[in-house]
């Protein structure tokens, strides 16, 4: 689960649009506004990626590279508990050949 956003996303957007398309500086924006310079300055440097302006990775890849990685996660998960259960009942299978 990700953490709360601690900004409406409509400030987001206006802080974003006044530096990207009104072309101001990301600190005087911010100190317009009640936020870090670094945050909009973040903020600013997502969307230029996610407009194609940028290289890197959009916000639609990294949802979906969070997404594969629980999917991996749970995958191994569920292979651990496999090995465990097929150990276990090797075992089980070896005691009542033995008896």
């Amino acid at each position: 689960m990700s953490a709360p956003r601690s900004y409406p996303e409509a400030v987001r957007r206006r802080a974003v649009a006044e530096v990207i398309e009104r072309g101001r500086r990301p600190s005087d924006v911010a100190r317009d506004l009640p936020m870090t310079a670094t945050t909009l300055a973040n903020w600013v440097r997502q969307e230029q990626r996610d407009r194609g302006l940028a290289p890197g990775a959009t916000t639609d890849h990294l949802t979906r590279i969070k997404e594969l990685e629980k999917q991996v996660a749970e995958l191994k998960r569920t292979n651990e508990i496999l090995k465990a259960a097929t150990s276990f009942f090797a075992k089980e299978a070896d005691h009542t050949r033995t008896k």
